[in-house]
């Protein structure tokens, strides 16, 4: 089950209360809660640390295991100073990216006790994953992992500026103060514009973005996209917008 929150952000009372460690026979039973942190349709949103370790000591005292969808948990961690130590504490399991904002090609990892990875290695066999001579993304990761997590607040930085040009031509399009890692989420309601068209038209002049919804329309800043390509990208916006 899903729940709603505001921007994405975890009010621990909220999933405590939808769970059913024991729901009988004619309901699911809750065995794990998963959050996602940073989350991505809330807007590259920090999950508090003190709303996770609330929702884990109940969850945990109940017999319901936790699992974190930690893809951008390095922006997390840039973003909050918050150690990866500390966020990862409170959950059984935790799968992360490197090839998101860190810039790897390709990699997931998977991190949990010895027998769940065991077993995770099980039903990626049965599920038919798998890969072979991986060495070389390996090195990969670990070259983004040694270098790439601190300057991810680069990113950071690039996403607010544009949140805040953007906002100076209407400020119904986002709130800059919300915009705590490297996704930009615009809502294109009140300029009476289709996330759709608005992409389409930024595409026409070489800038790429996501419409993810009717009116919504999303931009992630990433180790490719330097200062000038921000300039450019502002430009081609506000040129659409108008």
């Amino acid at each position: 089950r899903t729940w709603k929150s505001e921007r994405g952000l975890l009010d621990a009372d909220v999933p405590l209360a939808l769970a059913h460690e024991n729901a009988g026979p004619y309901l699911v039973s809750t065995t794990a809660i998963a959050v996602e942190n940073t989350h991505n349709f809330g807007g590259g949103t920090v999950q508090p640390i003190a709303e996770i370790e609330k929702l884990s000591a109940h969850a945990r005292a109940r017999g319901i295991a936790m699992h974190l969808d930690g893809a951008r948990i390095w922006n997390a961690h840039v973003a909050s100073g918050v150690a990866f130590a500390e966020f990862g504490k409170h959950f059984d399991t935790i799968s992360v990216c490197l090839s998101k904002g860190l810039g790897a090609p390709v990699g997931s990892i998977s991190l949990g006790s010895k027998e769940v990875i065991a077993q995770a290695r099980i039903w990626r066999k049965r599920y038919g994953a798998g890969m072979r001579q991986v060495g070389v993304l390996a090195a990969a990761g670990h070259y983004a992992l040694d270098n790439n997590i601190e300057r991810l607040a680069e990113d950071h930085q690039r996403a607010r500026k544009i949140a805040t040009a953007l906002a100076a031509h209407d400020s119904t399009l986002i709130d800059p103060s919300t915009v705590d890692t490297n996704i930009v989420g615009l809502d294109l309601t009140h300029i009476g514009m289709r996330a759709a068209d608005f992409a389409a038209r930024c595409k026409e002049n070489n800038l790429w973005i996501s419409a993810l919804g009717k009116n919504y329309a999303r931009l992630v800043t990433h180790l490719d996209f330097d200062d000038v390509q921000c300039d450019e990208a502002i430009a081609i916006m506000l040129k659409t917008l108008n």
